[in-house]
């Protein structure tokens, strides 16, 4: 199966997914500059796997890929401290 949109990426759809969840999980938070930070986090995921793929280059690809995953460790962290 060619890829023909980022859109049919499976890691964009569950970015887009755990988006949507924490939106909801933090829709009452009121440290508004945490929610902000943890919420411009997981919206950067998507958008750098969409941004990547639009480029059209392996490497620019690969390139946003990896600020993705920076973005879902921003978000793994913030995820624990919200637990305490």
């Amino acid at each position: 199966m060619k890829i023909k949109s980022f859109e049919d990426l499976i890691a964009w759809q569950k970015s887009q997914e755990l988006a949507i969840k924490l939106y909801s999980a933090f829709a009452n938070i009121r440290d508004y500059s945490f929610k902000d930070q943890i919420l411009r986090a997981v919206v950067s995921i998507s958008n750098n796997i969409a941004e990547g793929f639009e480029r059209n280059t392996d490497a620019d690809f690969s390139r946003f890929l990896f600020i993705a995953k920076g973005s879902c460790g921003e978000v793994k962290s913030m995820l624990y401290l919200s637990k305490q």
